[in-house]
């Protein structure tokens, strides 16, 4: 019998330079963090609003903290921020509606509500994101995928890392494309639990191995690196941030999938992993969204 959930969601309206600031704010608090153009995506001086989902209420003062200082990091005044309870629904199956099967090159992206059989000589992957992000409908996820079809075309890996893994949907897509042992890591328990569950139904559980950490700063992560493949979607700041790790984990002539950032910052994350010495090699700029594929 379907359940219904209650939801509290976050709101504010910000200019697009600052959205990667304010969801990352919102992280801490939130299941999942989206946002969404109010007016002509092209338009570099329209608002846009950021909505956030948490399953308990916020602490109101420490949101309001977390999105005073994104303020002062991006020069904007604070904006005006909604939090309030959304009346219950059946989240799970109105999700179940909302998501079709989807077609991402090679890989064939359904949920258990999918009833039908998957395309000949595709990888079928069944997801149900639940709390998780990550469900292949995204732009930068749907572009790691392109990114993961590509290099599939060209070359074998042995070892691969799905930093930032969400749903575990990168980490299903390499271990069923390569059927090797995938390391896939996030800082958000849940998320964790999520990738294992859909590891375990897609029959890679024994290929997926899971760890929760901060980053790279997760021992796990270390004792297992060098990788040949990193797929990191994540966002541009901490992608950034981490630049100088990702080239300490990369194993030479390896390949990095960095994606999760807006168009417009890209030249900016290029930069700073031209920093450290990686070369870009390649670009998907996919629905307002950039995809880097970048070689050790």
């Amino acid at each position: 019998m379907p359940t219904a959930t209650f939801l509290w969601r976050i709101e504010l309206r910000v200019p697009s330079q600052a959205i990667p600031y304010f969801e990352e704010a919102l992280r801490p608090d939130c299941m999942s963090v989206s946002a969404f153009v109010e007016g002509d995506a092209d338009d570099p001086d329209a608002d846009w609003r950021i909505e956030g989902f948490s399953g308990a209420e916020p602490d109101a003062r420490a949101v309001a903290l977390r999105l005073a200082k994104a303020a002062r990091a991006v020069g904007i005044e604070t904006p005006k921020v909604r939090i309030h309870l959304v009346p219950p629904r059946d989240w799970a199956a109105e999700n179940m509606a909302d998501f079709p099967p989807l077609r991402v090159g090679r890989y064939f992206i359904h949920g258990s509500h999918f009833e039908g059989r998957p395309p000949a000589g595709r990888v079928a992957i069944q997801l149900d994101a639940g709390a998780a992000f990550g469900s292949g409908e995204h732009a930068s996820t749907a572009a790691c995928l392109m990114a993961l079809d590509g290099l599939a075309k060209k070359r074998r890996f042995l070892k691969p890392l799905d930093l930032g893994c969400g749903s575990g949907i990168l980490a299903l897509a390499m271990a069923k494309t390569w059927r090797v042992r995938v390391l896939a890591s996030d800082i958000d328990p849940i998320a964790v639990d999520v990738t294992a569950g859909n590891a375990r139904v897609n029959g890679v559980g024994k290929l997926i191995r899971t760890t929760c950490g901060p980053g790279y700063r997760c021992p796990a992560l270390a004792r297992g690196k060098p990788y040949d493949l990193i797929a990191a979607n994540i966002l541009a700041r901490p992608l950034a941030h981490m630049a100088g790790d990702l080239n300490r984990h990369l194993a030479p002539g390896g390949v990095a999938i960095v994606s999760g950032l807006l168009e417009r910052d890209g030249r900016w994350v290029i930069a700073a992993h031209r920093h450290f010495g990686l070369k870009l090699i390649d670009t998907i700029i996919f629905d307002g969204w950039q995809t880097l594929l970048i070689a050790g």
